[in-house]
């Protein structure tokens, strides 16, 4: 039984070594994730490793977890913030209640009482981290995409395919540009809901060129920017708005800089058709 037990655990440092040597840049850092059990390191490690770019190995009898991450590809505090909002508390952030409360009843661990942020916008009293997310937000790290996105929504209002499908390409660009741990809190939370359905819409949007079939993904595609950019810092505001032909007669919304209608789902078969329904002001 011992020679077993020596062997698990020689394979494990050979696995966790195997995958540091992907790694470029690396910095490792040790930090407490609150868990109980098996379950709870399984999660915690699916939530923290990305290929390439992090590597996450958590103890469950110590509570603590090694991690280490390619430095000009991701941070410490980005991974913190996914294993947050896969339910599990740090001493920087903590999960949401909800997610926290989902998890099953043998991961219900005692929960940290004081950290220096929360996933669920709970009251800061650090005022040094307050400063640094200020900072950090005076330059929205999601202009690329929103820039990117009114690029392609004038393409459709142009019906013009082939700058639409190179649009969504610069827009998929952008996304996977995205330096997520300069997102504040409640940004970061809503993006890493909607992040994989912007991904697929956006892809199948420049792997096509028939216009009806773009705008289908389109529609799909602004519903969910919407979600973050009403939460967004804004510089201008920027108009939600409503053509209700769209979508088979079910209507369908896009995200505009300008009030004035301009319809991405017929253009100029129907320019004017729609209405804005809600102004999202900086």
């Amino acid at each position: 039984m011992k020679s077993l037990k020596y062997l698990m655990m020689a394979l494990l440092v050979l696995s966790i070594t195997a995958c540091n040597a992907q790694l470029k840049n690396q910095n490792t850092e040790t930090v407490k994730i609150y868990g109980n059990c098996g379950m709870c390191k399984s999660t915690i490690e699916k939530a923290g490793n990305i290929k390439k770019q992090s590597v996450v190995d958590w103890n469950k009898e110590t509570k603590m977890a090694t991690i280490s991450y390619d430095s000009l590809k991701t941070s410490k505090d980005e991974i913190l913030k996914r294993i947050a909002l896969a339910g599990y508390d740090s001493d920087s952030f903590l999960a949401p209640d909800d997610t926290y409360s989902n998890l099953p009843n043998c991961c219900h661990y005692e929960r940290a009482k004081e950290v220096s942020s929360t996933m669920d916008m709970s009251t800061n009293n650090h005022s040094q981290h307050s400063n640094e997310m200020t900072e950090m937000q005076d330059e929205n790290p999601l202009s690329a995409v929103f820039d990117n996105y009114f690029a392609l929504k004038n393409s459709l209002v142009k019906t013009d395919e082939t700058t639409a499908s190179t649009s969504a390409k610069n827009l998929s660009t952008a996304l996977n540009e995205v330096k997520m741990a300069n997102l504040s809190n409640e940004v970061h939370m809503v993006w890493m809901k909607i992040l994989d359905n912007l991904k697929i819409d956006t892809q199948k949007i420049a792997d096509t060129k028939e216009p009806n079939k773009q705008r289908q993904y389109f529609s799909s595609l602004s519903k969910n920017l919407y979600e973050v950019m009403k939460i967004s810092r804004q510089e201008t505001p920027t108009y939600y708005q409503f053509c209700p032909m769209a979508n088979d007669g079910k209507g369908a919304n896009w995200l505009s800089k300008e009030e004035t209608i301009k319809n991405p789902y017929y253009g100029s078969q129907m320019l004017s058709c729609g209405k804005t329904v809600e102004t999202i002001n900086k």
